[in-house]
C-alpha cells in the first residue's frame, strides 16, 4: 500500500517591491530557499514579470489602495 494523504496545492500571486534591485530570480530564489518549520510549506517561484517604476513614498503601490495602480501597471483586468 503507498503512503499517500491529501495535501493541498495552492497557487498564490505575490507581488514584491523590489529596492535593492535583488532581481526577480533572485526574489524567487530567496522565497524559495527560506527555512520554514518542518517544511511545512514548499514553495516554487513559477514565473516573473517585471516593470520599473519611479519610486518614491507616494507612488500609487505604496498606497492602502494600490490595487488599482498593479492592475494597470501589470495589464490585469478587474
Amino acid at each position: 500500500m503507498s503512503d499517500t494523504r491529501r495535501t493541498a496545492v495552492h497557487r498564490i500571486e505575490v507581488l514584491v517591491i523590489d529596492h535593492d534591485e535583488l532581481g526577480a530570480e533572485e526574489v524567487g530564489t530567496t522565497i524559495e530557499e527560506a527555512r520554514y518549520p518542518n517544511r511545512c510549506i514548499h514553495p516554487r517561484a513559477l514565473s516573473s514579470e517585471t516593470r520599473w517604476v519611479d519610486w518614491s513614498d507616494e507612488h500609487p503601490l505604496n498606497q492602502p489602495d494600490w490595487e488599482a495602480a498593479y492592475r494597470e501597471l501589470f495589464g490585469v483586468r478587474s
